[in-house]
């Protein structure tokens, strides 16, 4: 039981209830003098995320009206001395997976609340927005296209903040081009858990800038973020192909991110044992195809999806035309499965928010999602798969498996962000979903189906690391880490030392000193 319950006062501050257990942490937070307000008695909302698996109460949700309202109350906790169990956690949009976002018992930072930092588009011949921390990504493309521009790099998912996303690294199928997100940031504005506030870029605070990308929110809560721009284009060409052999599957993916002159956007997928997955497509995609595309069969069968887009605008869509019908010449897909769209360019990059209000409607979003997110070298990638697909994983019913190759080349290691010791590495995420009313035991058997995938690299020796990673103890961090542990824990020392910030993530524990 967490300490705001061992002992019940109630205290009324305004017209707002608040029940904790040190009548000096009441007055504390309630001497703060902020722009916006902190909310005691509706924090349920912050103990939960889209893992749907943990619940950590807060005891107070923080709204800021300001930027200075979260250096305020970060430097509010941390003047409090190790004498306080107090901890902050910055929440998002609340896709955490695993409570990373929650504060047992200490302050959530609604972000997505702050105001004061409105989103602003630089032109110039290499424009930038500035944003804050907590707008979220599909919001910022919006603006972003007002002006012919947009960022680089992508997650699959717009409906997410740039904190957060910065806070991780952020890939989709333009990685392999540009890099994950954090390699196209220019600066940031972070609230230490010292309650400082910083600008950080390469030039200036390099060593926070670098901390704080794909850090995990463990050096400081990113309020604003600069990021780079390219023109956008108005329409995608979306195409669609299946494999059934892993090795031309994984082969063709890496011969595309090779070439300078290739696809914008490449991603795979893995199959197993679905039924009319062709005619699945037909709401989307046109077949090239339709009388053999209506005779091929997925039933009990382990394919490979390949998904890739090229950019166009009207002036150039001949010549994109023939670029696309070139690259589809040197792959080795089943000939019947090529299916085509054409689409906007938000309207691709928005695509799995259609997924979502199809999923709300049928109550199927607020459930657990039992999320695995490895990176796997490219040398062992056969390996993995064979084991996997197929013999651990019997079908892909529970969500979707993504599959695809990235390069070491366009990650920054100055960065937090840990990731395979060779050039090429693949993603392999294994994004389930368990509802409650489809299999009392989808959960368990989801669960443990990651438990048999972890335990097979580990037994297989395969040099993998997590993406998006979980763990609850400190030498399993320091093994994620590597070599890289001691610098990680340094920077912790330097610009978090009393273990405030995101406690969720479950890397470092808050000593608190008994007085």
């Amino acid at each position: 039981m967490h300490y705001f319950l061992e002992l019940f006062v109630v205290l009324v501050l305004g017209s707002v209830a608040m029940h904790v257990s040190d009548p000096g942490v009441a007055s504390s937070l309630e001497s703060l003098r902020i722009d916006g307000n902190l909310s005691f008695h509706d924090v349920s909302l912050a103990a939960r995320d889209f893992g749907n698996r943990y619940r950590l109460l807060p005891s107070a949700v923080l709204h800021p009206g300001s930027v200075s309202d979260v250096a305020a109350t970060v430097r509010h906790v941390f003047r409090m001395g190790s004498g306080s169990k107090l901890t902050v956690a910055a929440r998002g949009h609340g896709h955490s997976l695993q409570g990373q976002a929650q504060a047992d018992g200490g302050i959530v930072v609604r972000m997505e609340n702050l105001r004061g930092c409105e989103t602003k588009v630089h032109d110039g011949e290499q424009p930038y927005v500035d944003a804050s921390g907590g707008a979220l990504w599909i919001n910022v493309l919006l603006e972003c296209l007002k002006h012919g521009l947009a960022p680089k790099s992508w997650t699959d998912y717009l409906h997410l903040t740039i904190g957060g996303t910065l806070s991780n690294a952020g890939i989709s199928g333009q990685a392999f081009r540009h890099g994950p997100q954090i390699s196209n940031v220019h600066q940031l504005e972070i609230v230490t858990g010292k309650g400082e506030l910083l600008n950080c870029s390469a030039e200036e605070n390099a060593d926070l800038f670098y901390a704080a990308l794909g850090g995990l929110g463990q050096f400081g809560i990113i309020t604003r973020a600069r990021i780079a721009l390219e023109p956008a284009p108005k329409m995608v060409k979306w195409i669609r192909v299946l494999y059934s052999d892993f090795a031309s599957f994984t082969e063709d993916q890496e011969m595309l991110i090779s070439l300078k002159e290739t696809f914008d956007y490449i991603e795979g997928f893995v199959i197993i044992n679905r039924t009319g997955l062709l005619n699945n497509w037909r709401s989307s995609f046109n077949p090239q195809n339709p009388v053999q595309a209506s005779e091929f069969d997925s039933d009990g069968r382990i394919l490979f999806c390949l998904e890739m887009t090229k950019n166009f605008d009207q002036d150039n869509a001949e010549i994109v035309n023939q670029q696309v019908e070139a690259l589809l010449s040197k792959l080795r897909y089943i000939p019947s499965t090529l299916f085509q769209s054409e689409v906007s360019y938000l309207e691709f990059l928005d695509r799995v928010h259609v997924s979502e209000v199809k999923l709300r409607s049928k109550g199927l979003w607020e459930v657990p999602h039992p999320w695995l997110n490895l990176l796997i070298p490219r040398t062992r990638i056969r390996d993995f798969a064979a084991q996997v697909f197929g013999k651990i994983l019997p079908d892909s019913n529970n969500g979707p498996i993504l599959l695809y190759p990235l390069n070491k080349s366009k990650w920054d290691n100055r960065t937090s962000a840990v990731i395979p010791d060779e050039e090429i590495f693949y993603l392999v995420a294994f994004l389930s979903s368990a509802p409650s009313s489809s299999d009392h035991d989808s959960l368990d058997r989801a669960l443990k189906q990651n438990d048999r995938i972890l335990d097979f690299c580990k037994q297989a020796g395969i040099r993998m690391k997590q993406y998006l990673p979980y763990y609850t103890m400190q030498e399993e961090w320091r093994a994620h880490f590597g070599d890289r542990w001691e610098d990680f824990a340094r920077r912790k020392g330097v610009y978090d030392p009393l273990y405030i910030l995101a406690p969720g993530q479950r890397i470092f524990q808050k000593a608190v000193r008994s007085s």
